[in-house]
């Protein structure tokens, strides 16, 4: 036999024997832990001499001293010089008898928050059309995102890998406010953004910093049970304010609820109904705060979807003079795709730091390389060139999400196009019960939103239908669905 091939095959012998001695030593210990930790082996007991242990389990001494010595170092059992090696009072646990009380439930802010969280938390699946808020992931220039992570020398990479400053990178930052600047009508220093894993937690930063227990705060009503839940955790009352063509009705949730000292706002295209804040509304909304020394959050969660030209979009409240007590909170979820966990918040200078730390003591910072990459994808013009593109691929799809309802449902469902967002909304008659046509649909593999389920107050029904993210032929298949359920209705 070569030389090479018998090196190889004693190899091969000796890590298995080294294997098997492994897998008896940690026999050996787990039969001792056991009898301690049941009770066999009180407090005080002497364990046997180490060959006669040996000698009885038919193991080698060193076997036996191996799981003992292991034993003392997990604080097991205590070695005696000259005496032996006994069971250590530490270990002296009773056995448990009949069954073990269950751990304290949740607290009762905590069953608020699983309820809110429950009635809208989507399946934990793959996206399925008519899913709301999933953008188009398949095109995304993943080759490029990866092209520009390797320009990164091995001095940015180490420097990305230590901790990094929990308000951002500051290459990241600045692309955002420029970003703002140029898109939202935002002016705002980089100074004042603050980098978050999304706008969810920009939404709990807040809450967290500006907020104290039974603090009131008025919130869109139906809309995003992600805001309230958050609300929820930190003993805050979300009070419902109704909307209606113009939007919030504030004049309506000033007089209901005089106490509240925040209000949380979608104004660009209101979740979920689609409703764009008009102005005057818009500066009623920031005249209440000023009054009332409150804060504003404005949720801009797909307000860069507007369909129309440059100069028939409508910018952020954020933008608008006497804005001061508003805090913008966007995401990169939408823009590009919510696997970054990304997004950020405008706030003002002075509260910077807070956030800053607040941020510092829930996940510390965002991935370092992450940033950095998005800062180069902002600063040399792809996040323009991409959102141009999907602004475009968009409005085409809302258009065969129209039509496939139309021909599905053999006219029954005739959607409104809109010219902004990632989805639309069949509203219903009062009194239909839009939780049903839901379930059915999805038990048939497609995912139908119930505008009920997003309501506190409101009387609203109807469905939400999101198209960004789902082929022309998904988006049929999908209808077909959803016209046969219609039509047993």
């Amino acid at each position: 036999m070569p030389v090479a091939g018998a090196n190889r095959q004693t190899t091969a012998t000796q890590s298995r024997h080294l294997g098997q001695l492994h897998q008896l030593r940690q026999q050996v210990y787990d039969q001792l832990r056991c009898a301690i930790e049941q009770g066999s082996l009180r407090a005080g007991t002497r364990l046997p001499p180490s060959r006669e242990h040996a000698a009885s389990l038919g193991v080698s001494r060193n076997t036996v001293l191996w799981a003992v010595q292991r034993l003392q170092a997990e604080g097991y059992v205590v070695a005696r010089v000259g005496d032996g090696t006994y069971v250590s009072q530490a270990a002296d646990t009773p056995p448990t008898q009949g069954l073990v009380a269950p751990p304290r439930g949740l607290s009762r802010r905590g069953q608020l928050i699983a309820e809110t969280a429950a009635r809208w938390r989507p399946p934990h699946v793959a996206a399925r059309a008519f899913r709301i808020g999933a953008p188009e992931v398949d095109t995304f220039p993943f080759a490029l995102w990866d092209r520009l992570a390797r320009q990164a020398s091995t001095r940015q990479r180490s420097d990305q890998a230590q901790y990094l400053d929990p308000a951002g990178n500051p290459d990241l930052r600045s692309a955002v406010a420029q970003w703002l600047w140029a898109s939202r009508g935002i002016r705002c220093d980089a100074a004042q953004v603050v980098v978050c894993s999304g706008s969810q937690q920009g939404i709990d930063l807040i809450a967290r910093l500006l907020l104290d227990v039974g603090d009131e705060v008025l919130v869109e009503d139906p809309g995003y049970p992600g805001i309230r839940a958050s609300l929820l955790g930190h003993g805050v009352l979300a009070r419902p304010v109704a909307l209606d063509a113009h939007g919030l009705r504030i004049d309506e949730g000033a007089a209901q609820w005089p106490a509240a000292c925040m209000a949380v706002v979608t104004p660009t295209h209101q979740f979920p109904t689609g409703v764009c804040m008009d102005l005057p509304r818009r500066q009623a909304l920031l005249q209440w705060a000023r009054t009332h020394d409150a804060w504003v959050v404005e949720d801009d969660y797909d307000g860069e979807f507007q369909y129309g030209g440059a100069a028939q979009r409508v910018p952020a409240l954020c933008s608008l003079p006497g804005s001061e007590r508003v805090l913008y909170v966007g995401t990169f979820s939408k823009t590009l795709h919510p696997g970054l966990r990304l997004g950020f918040v405008v706030v003002p200078p002075a509260l910077v730091e807070a956030f800053a730390m607040a941020r510092a003591i829930t996940d510390r910072h965002a991935p370092g390389d992450t940033q950095a990459v998005l800062a180069r994808f902002i600063a040399e013009g792809h996040l323009l060139r991409h959102l141009r593109q999907m602004r475009e691929l968009y409005q085409e799809r809302q258009q065969v999400l129209i039509d496939a309802l139309a021909d599905a449902s053999d006219g029954a469902w005739q959607l409104q196009p809109s010219d902004r967002g990632m989805h639309l909304l069949h509203g219903a008659p009062a009194g239909t019960d839009d939780e049903t046509l839901s379930r059915n649909a999805l038990a048939a593999g497609v995912m139908l939103a119930p505008l009920s389920r997003y309501a506190m107050q409101s009387a609203r029904k109807g469905w939400l239908l999101g198209y960004a993210g789902y082929s022309e032929r998904e988006m049929r298949a999908a209808a077909r669905v959803v016209g046969a359920l219609a039509r047993r209705l």
